[in-house]
C-alpha cells in the first residue's frame, strides 16, 4: 500500500512540475524534489550550506512580492472592488464577469491563479523559516538568522490574511515538504495533501507568526518601505484582530496605536500618493510617511499592471487597445460627488476616449486612476487604513469618549481631502458613526483592495449589494442574490480535484 502511494505521489509531483505555477497541495516548496546541496557533519541532508545560498531564498521572497502582482494586487482589486459596489468587472471575459454579477464558481481561472500563487508564496516563506537555522556557514550571524526568519513569518502571515478573507478555511502549512519515503510518508503526506484549517485556526497562526516576528523584524526605515518591518507586523495585527473569528477591538486599538507610535503620518496632499513628478517621467514620492509597505517600480523596469486598469502615462497609447479591468462604477462616482469630494475623486477616477463602450460611452470612459503608470508603487499597507480601523474599533466599543476620539480620526482624514467635519447626526451614536466610517473608508481606500472585506466585516453585504442594480444602471444584473454563503468565494475546483482533503465552501 505504501509503495503504491509513494509511486502515486511521485507521478503527481512530476505532473505538477510541468504546470506554470506551484501548488502547495502538491508542493509546499518550489518543486517536488529539491536538489540536496550538501551534508552536515552529523549526516543530515542540508539544502543550503552558505549564507549566499540562503540569501537567495530570502531575496526570492521579496521578489515574489514585487514581480507577481497578479494575485495579491490585480486579482485582489477585482475581488474587493468589482465584486463589491466600487467597480464593474471592466471586460466581457468569463474570468471577470462573474465577479460583478455574483455568478462565481470553482472553475473561475482568476481564483485558481490566486490560490496557487498564494500557496507558492507560503512555500517560499517556509523555505526560509525551515532552513535558515540549519545553514552551517558562520558568516550568517545569529542576528541575521533571527531577522530573516521574522521577515518570512510576516510575509507568510500577510499571505494567509489575504487567503482567509477570500476563502475562509484554507490549508495552513507551516513546514517545508521533504522527499517522501516509506519511513516518513505518514509525516510528510499532510504537507503535500493538507487538510483545511478553520478560519479561527488560521487567524490564530497569523497572530502567532506576527507576534513572534516583532522582536526580531527590522525597525521601520523611512527611506525603505519595502521591508517586512515591525510596523508591517503591527499593522497586520490591527487588521487581523478587526476580523470576525478572533475579533478584538481592544487589540485593534493597541496595535493601531503602536503603528502610530512608529512615526507614520498622512501626507499633506492625498494626490501625492499617486502622482508623477513635475517632469512626468517618474513617481513623485516613494517611501512616503504614509506608506507602511509598498512594492516599488522604476523607469525601465516598470509595473506592467498599469496596463490592466487604463493608460500608462509614460506611454499612453501602448496597450490601450482593449477594455480594462476594474472600471469605476457610477455608484462610487456618485458617492464622491454627493460628498463634494472632488479631491479624492480626481485622484481615483479619470476619463479617456476609447474604442470600446462596455460600460460608458466611448467618448468619455471611466478608468481607475490610482495605478497610472509603470513607475507607480503598489502600496499594500497604508496609514490611513490603520487610522480608520482604529476609528472603527473605538466606535464599536461605544462610549462618549471613544466616539469623540473616533470622530476626530475621521475628521483628520476628511480634512486632508478638503472636506468638513462629520455632522452631529453622524457622530451621535455608535451605529451612525460606524456607517460614516464605512463610507469614509470607501472614498479614501477605493481601488486599494478593501471594500468587499469591509462590507463582510461589518455585516453590510446583503444591505449594500442586493439593491445595487436599482441604484446603478450600468451594473450587470445579479445572477445570484447575496446571502451569508456569499461572504466567502469558491475554492478552485482544480485544487479540490488534486487534493481530496479540500472541501468546497457552502453555496458553490
Amino acid at each position: 500500500m505504501k509503495s503504491h502511494l509513494i509511486q502515486s505521489l511521485i507521478i503527481t509531483g512530476l505532473v505538477a512540475m510541468t504546470t506554470w505555477s506551484c501548488s502547495l497541495d502538491l508542493d509546499p516548496i518550489s518543486e517536488f524534489s529539491e536538489v540536496i546541496i550538501g551534508d552536515s557533519d552529523t549526516g543530515d541532508s542540508l539544502k543550503y550550506t552558505t549564507k549566499a545560498e540562503m540569501y537567495s531564498q530570502y531575496q526570492a521572497m521579496y521578489q515574489k512580492l514585487k514581480d507577481q502582482q497578479e494575485h495579491w494586487y490585480l486579482d485582489l482589486l477585482l475581488i474587493a472592488d468589482a465584486h463589491a459596489d466600487n467597480a464593474y468587472a471592466g471586460t466581457t471575459g468569463s474570468e471577470v464577469v462573474p465577479m460583478e454579477n455574483n455568478s462565481l464558481e470553482g472553475s473561475n481561472s482568476v481564483l485558481a491563479r490566486g490560490w496557487d500563487r498564494y500557496l507558492g508564496d507560503v512555500a517560499q516563506a517556509n523555505t526560509v523559516i525551515d532552513n535558515i537555522d540549519k545553514v552551517p556557514d558562520a558568516t550568517l550571524t545569529a542576528e541575521e538568522r533571527r531577522q530573516w526568519k521574522a521577515e518570512a513569518k510576516i510575509f507568510r502571515a500577510m499571505i494567509w490574511f489575504d487567503m482567509v478573507r477570500i476563502w475562509g478555511n484554507i490549508p495552513v502549512v507551516t513546514k517545508e515538504g521533504t522527499d517522501i519515503t516509506a519511513e516518513n510518508i505518514e509525516e510528510v503526506y499532510p504537507l503535500y495533501y493538507p487538510k483545511q484549517n478553520t478560519a479561527e485556526e488560521t487567524y490564530t497562526q497569523i497572530i502567532k507568526d506576527l507576534t513572534e516576528a516583532i522582536p526580531d523584524a527590522p525597525a521601520k526605515q523611512n527611506t525603505n518601505k519595502t521591508l517586512f518591518s515591525k510596523s508591517v507586523a503591527r499593522a497586520l495585527l490591527a487588521k487581523a484582530y478587526a476580523e470576525k473569528p478572533l475579533q478584538d477591538y481592544t487589540k485593534v486599538i493597541q496595535y493601531a496605536n503602536e503603528v502610530i507610535a512608529d512615526g507614520f503620518s498622512l501626507l499633506p496632499s492625498f494626490g501625492d500618493l499617486y502622482v508623477l513628478n513635475s517632469s512626468g517621467d517618474d513617481l513623485k514620492v516613494r517611501n512616503s510617511a504614509e506608506s507602511i509597505l509598498e512594492a516599488q517600480y522604476f523607469p525601465g523596469g516598470g509595473n506592467w499592471v498599469s496596463w490592466m486598469f487604463g493608460k500608462d502615462l509614460l506611454d499612453p497609447e501602448e496597450n490601450f487597445t482593449w477594455a480594462k479591468w476594474v472600471t469605476p462604477s457610477r455608484d462610487l462616482i456618485k458617492a464622491f460627488e454627493d460628498e463634494g469630494d472632488m479631491e479624492r475623486l480626481n485622484q481615483s477616477v479619470v476619463y479617456y476616449a476609447t474604442t470600446w463602450s462596455n460600460y460608458y460611452p466611448s467618448s468619455k470612459y471611466a478608468f481607475m486612476f490610482k495605478m497610472r503608470s509603470e513607475v507607480n508603487s503598489i502600496i499594500k499597507l497604508r496609514y490611513a487604513d490603520i487610522l480608520l480601523l482604529k476609528a472603527e474599533a473605538l466606535a464599536s466599543q461605544g462610549g462618549a469618549a471613544n466616539l469623540q476620539e473616533a470622530s476626530g480620526i475621521v475628521n483628520q482624514i476628511r480634512n486632508r481631502a478638503k472636506l468638513g467635519n462629520l455632522t452631529s447626526a453622524q457622530t451621535a451614536t455608535a451605529e451612525a458613526l460606524l456607517d460614516a466610517i464605512l463610507h469614509e473608508r470607501r472614498l479614501e481606500l477605493a481601488f486599494e483592495g478593501q471594500r468587499w472585506f469591509d462590507l463582510v466585516r461589518l455585516n453590510k453585504v446583503e444591505e449594500v449589494m442586493n439593491n445595487l442594480n436599482s441604484r446603478d444602471e450600468g451594473r450587470l444584473a445579479l445572477r445570484r442574490v447575496f446571502d451569508q454563503n456569499s461572504y466567502l468565494l469558491p475554492i478552485p475546483q482544480a485544487a479540490i480535484d488534486l487534493n481530496s482533503n479540500l472541501v468546497q465552501n457552502i453555496g458553490y
